[in-house]
């Protein structure tokens, strides 16, 4: 798995990146009550905002961590959003991409820095 400072995780599978927020981020935003993904087939360009979530506490964006189309969404959080602070590093994926260029992949820091990062 790969973190981004924005609180995201990207996990790499023959050629297609699941993304998703960390525990972290899940824990900072407090219970999620809505959820709006991107359509399958978009194309998007890195830090595109390409989700918006709203929780109790805050609504926020999640950007785009890479160039790419978006191959598939996780219908279960739009209909269940508390899946996200119940899983929010496995059943609580957001969206599955295509990258563009799988080498933005390698700008991304490993578990070890990004809880340091979060420190």
């Amino acid at each position: 798995m790969k973190y981004t400072e924005e609180h995201e995780w990207l996990d790499e599978n023959d050629g297609i990146v699941t993304v998703g927020i960390t525990a972290h981020a899940a824990e900072q935003l407090g219970d999620i009550v809505f959820i709006e993904l991107p359509e399958v087939g978009t194309e998007v360009t890195k830090d595109d905002e390409i989700v918006v979530i709203e929780s109790v506490k805050a609504a926020s964006d999640i950007l785009a961590p890479l160039d790419g189309e978006i191959v598939e969404i996780n219908e279960a959080i739009v209909e269940d959003p508390a899946k996200v602070n119940e899983d929010p590093e496995g059943d609580g994926w957001f969206f599955k991409i295509r990258p563009a260029d799988p080498s933005q992949l390698e700008g991304f820091m490993d578990e070890a820095a990004y809880k340091a990062f979060i420190g």
